[in-house]
């Protein structure tokens, strides 16, 4: 008996009224290192689902979920040291890191989870690899992929500072336009109907879009960008009151990912415009106050506590499992002292 087709993601190209999502998912997918993508809003407004939709551009189509009962050997993998020192070579059991390679990472409760995770996840999302080490032998691997994060505050909020390092933040809202609604209600049930058919209707545009993803990633590093778009990105964040200069170089970054993806040949003051919600939504102080007017004012100005408005959605995602070891080259690391199970 030949077993059922899996069943195919819901087409990217037929997402309704998701569009600040849908440029968020692409902008982190052109340029990872933008740091992914943290997603608020009620249940049922389809962030699993754009999620999902988004790994079936990218090369390989892996979606992966972390559970809330991960451990960090769980994430990050393992190494067998019993085989480093039996045949001098080490054992490395890929971990969720390894398996989202050319994917999406999706967490769900992202704030649930232990803050030490959620620091090793945004290590390996802002810089494209992983390494674990155990007792002076480590091994790295790359691990560039597409996280997405929904968090819900009312059961606990990210520490600012991890919450500073998701790239981007978008709030989804509950559709109450009549039209909008029937749109969405249609194409989810014709989906659900036959989802084969559904999909074969959508495959010119999921295909052309794929495209445009592709090339984006590309060229996205050649684009350059000017003294104005670098005033309106200084200006916007000095108005927000950020801390620090990391949402200056996200937004730059987002800024440049979408003049990429569009095609254009350098960016421009209004691609900043277009990112800068997604950049300082949750970085925006409530309260800013008044940029000093002298160096002596610099160490003076009160502090406000960063917060974000969210809210959560349950998913149903099950875990990947153990993965096959794998038998790589050891690596010494000099002149530290490791500690047991340790990332760096």
């Amino acid at each position: 008996m030949n077993e059922a087709a899996p069943r195919p993601a819901f087409p990217f190209t037929a997402l309704v009224g998701q569009t600040p999502l849908q440029q968020a998912l692409l902008l982190a997918a052109v340029d990872p290192a933008i740091g992914g993508v943290l997603v608020s809003g009620p249940r049922g407004t389809a962030k699993s689902t754009a999620a999902r939709a988004l790994a079936a551009l990218l090369p390989d189509g892996a979606f992966v979920t972390l559970p809330l009962s991960a451990s960090e050997e769980k994430l990050v993998g393992s190494l067998d040291l019993e085989a480093a020192l039996r045949e001098s070579a080490v054992r490395f059991s890929p971990g969720l890191l390894a398996k989202a390679h050319r994917g999406v990472l999706y967490v769900d409760e992202v704030n649930l989870l232990p803050d030490a995770l959620v620091d090793m996840l945004l290590d390996a999302a802002a810089s494209g690899s992983n390494t674990i080490e155990r007792d002076g032998i480590s091994h790295t691997h790359d691990a560039r992929f597409v996280l997405v994060g929904t968090m819900n505050p009312e059961e606990g909020e990210l520490r600012p500072q991890l919450l500073d390092r998701f790239g981007l933040m978008v709030e989804l809202h509950n559709a109450y336009d009549a039209r909008e609604r029937q749109q969405i209600v249609k194409a989810r049930l014709a989906f659900d109907a036959d989802p084969q058919a559904f999909c074969a209707a959508h495959e010119a545009a999921q295909r052309g879009l794929a495209g445009r993803l592709r090339a984006a990633r590309e060229r996205v590093n050649s684009l350059v960008a000017g003294d104005a778009v670098h005033e309106r990105v200084a200006a916007l964040c000095i108005e927000a009151a950020v801390d620090g200069l990391r949402a200056d170089i996200v937004m730059l970054r987002a800024a440049r990912a979408l003049a990429a993806f569009e095609g254009a040949g350098e960016v421009s003051v209004a691609h900043v415009d277009r990112v800068a919600e997604a950049v300082l939504a949750h970085r925006r102080r409530a309260d800013p106050a008044p940029a000093p007017q002298n160096a002596a004012d610099a160490g003076h100005a009160p502090t406000h506590e960063t917060h974000s408005h969210s809210q959560v959605e349950t998913s149903a995602e099950t875990d990947w499992g153990e993965l096959a070891p794998e038998l790589v080259a050891a690596t010494s690391v000099k002149g530290v002292i490791p500690l047991p199970s340790k990332k760096r």
